[in-house]
């Protein structure tokens, strides 16, 4: 463990073989007020914890680590939680898509993609859908023209038990009556840091456009609890890109996507882990997989 100061104050870091977790510690300030600066992780306001018991804590916890190995932790945790149900939307290519399929089929996330709903029956995400044997649902409109009900949709990916909603690059607003029948249970991700760049037109390489044009220097993609409007559901997960002096949109597109897939595999394993926890103002933490009693 590793100590470090800065602006924000004394923190401790806690490293293991898959990531780092960081603890903070609150810090005074010339107006003799207490607050705590969550940079990267942050512990409930009701845990007090001293750098000395988090040294204790994390030393016991790299020594268990030794021992029994990082796959048998990682199988302790799965065989403490039931294999969840996933349905994904998309509206493309399906990249994310393909990325959390292969990480369903290899063990990392701990869930089975039970069924795809799109609104593109040709697209490339509802094609590979097809070529795996994963049911797919047409929505808003059925091959025959006729329209799906939100009612219909609700109760189509009920059939298929499903836990967990994963947007992957769907391109229409969510029904209401769908999000207050899975909630808290439905994740999008976003390629730009929200809450910058989100919104209503904002997707596609609309994003990246505008976040060179704007001069930012990082970019990056934010997964986040869906809600009734466009990009403003609780962040769960952020991920920073830079964006270089010469980048062109699909420069940059590159590298958040190329990260998209890597976050995306890493946060759906923990919602089918149970390692997502409500902080009491409403925010959502992961929880480390090494050391539950960190967060992400």
């Amino acid at each position: 463990m590793d100590a470090h100061s800065s602006v924000f104050g004394n923190y401790s870091t806690i490293n293991s073989p898959k990531t780092q977790c960081y603890a903070l510690k609150p810090v005074a300030f010339s107006s003799s007020k207490q607050v705590l600066l969550r940079t990267h992780l942050s512990f409930p306001s009701n845990i007090a914890i001293t750098e000395k018991r988090l040294r204790i804590r994390a030393s016991v916890e790299e020594v268990h680590s030794e021992i029994v190995g990082p796959n048998v932790l990682e199988d302790s945790v799965k065989a403490k939680v039931r294999r969840k149900n996933l349905a994904v939307f998309v509206s493309g290519g399906g990249s994310n898509f393909k990325s959390l399929h292969e990480a369903t089929v290899n063990g990392f996330i701990h869930g089975d993609i039970s069924v795809l709903v799109t609104n593109k029956p040709d697209c490339g995400g509802a094609e590979f859908a097809r070529d795996k044997g994963i049911p797919v649902i047409l929505f808003p409109k059925v091959k025959d023209g006729s329209v799906l009900s939100s009612k219909d949709l609700v109760n189509a990916i009920r059939s298929y038990k499903v836990d967990f909603i994963v947007l992957a690059g769907y391109l229409k607003l969510i029904p209401t009556e769908l999000i207050r029948a899975f909630p808290r249970s439905i994740l999008n991700i976003h390629p730009s840091l929200l809450p910058a760049f989100g919104g209503k037109g904002y997707y596609g390489m609309k994003v990246h456009k505008a976040v060179i044009a704007s001069g930012a220097r990082y970019s990056g993609p934010t997964i986040h609890f869906v809600d009734e409007e466009y990009d403003r559901g609780r962040i769960l997960a952020q991920r920073i890109v830079p964006v270089l002096p010469n980048d062109t949109a699909e420069e940059l597109a590159a590298r958040v996507l190329h990260e998209e897939h890597k976050l995306y595999k890493e946060v759906v394993a923990a919602l089918c882990e149970e390692r997502i926890i409500w902080r009491e103002d409403g925010v959502p933490l992961i929880q480390c997989k090494e050391n539950l009693s960190l967060y992400k």
